[in-house]
C-alpha cells in the first residue's frame, strides 16, 4: 500500500462510489443518476476524486463557466476526515481553475458547519451574503463563500 492520495478527473466507474461518499455525507444526497448526467450532459461540470489505495475517499464538483466556478459538491469518507484530504481536494479544484482561467469560486455552506467554514477561510475563502432556508431537508440557511483568484 502507497498511502498516497491520487487526484484524478472522476469516471463514470467511480459514480457508485462518488454516490455513496454523498449518501454518508449528506442529508439529501445527489444520486447516482444526476452524476450520470453531470458526466455525460452538463458540459460546465468539472469532477475531481481523491483515490487512496484504489479506494474512491472524496470527490469534488465543479461548475465552470466563462471565469466563475461554483463548487456543487465536495466531500470525504467519515473514515478519512480530519486527514487533510478535503483540504488537498479543494486546492486541486482550485488548480483546475487557475488553469482555466477563472477568477473566482463561490459555494455554499451550512452556517452550522464550522469544520468546513474554517477550511474554506485557512484556502482564503471570504463569507458573503445568506441564503435563508438554502437546505431542502432542514431549511437551515447556506452562507455564501468566495474567493479570487
Amino acid at each position: 500500500m502507497s498511502n498516497e492520495v491520487l487526484f484524478r478527473k472522476m469516471t463514470h466507474d467511480d459514480i457508485p462510489a462518488v454516490a455513496g461518499i454523498e449518501l454518508e455525507s449528506f442529508a439529501t444526497p445527489w444520486t447516482e443518476e444526476i452524476f450520470d448526467h453531470e458526466l455525460t450532459g452538463n458540459a460546465y461540470a468539472h469532477y475531481i476524486v481523491a483515490e487512496l489505495d484504489g479506494e474512491v475517499i472524496g470527490h469534488c464538483g465543479m461548475w465552470i463557466v466563462l471565469d466563475e466556478c461554483h463548487i456543487t459538491n465536495v466531500a470525504v469518507l467519515s473514515a478519512y476526515r480530519g486527514k487533510g484530504y478535503g483540504e488537498d481536494l479543494m486546492r486541486q479544484a482550485m488548480e483546475l481553475c487557475r488553469l482555466n482561467e477563472v477568477k473566482t469560486m463561490t459555494l455554499e455552506v451550512r452556517v452550522s458547519n464550522e469544520p468546513a467554514r474554517t477550511l474554506y477561510r485557512k484556502l482564503g475563502f471570504q463569507e458573503g451574503s445568506i441564503r435563508k432556508n438554502y437546505y431542502t431537508d432542514d431549511h437551515e440557511d447556506g452562507l455564501v463563500m468566495w474567493v479570487e483568484f
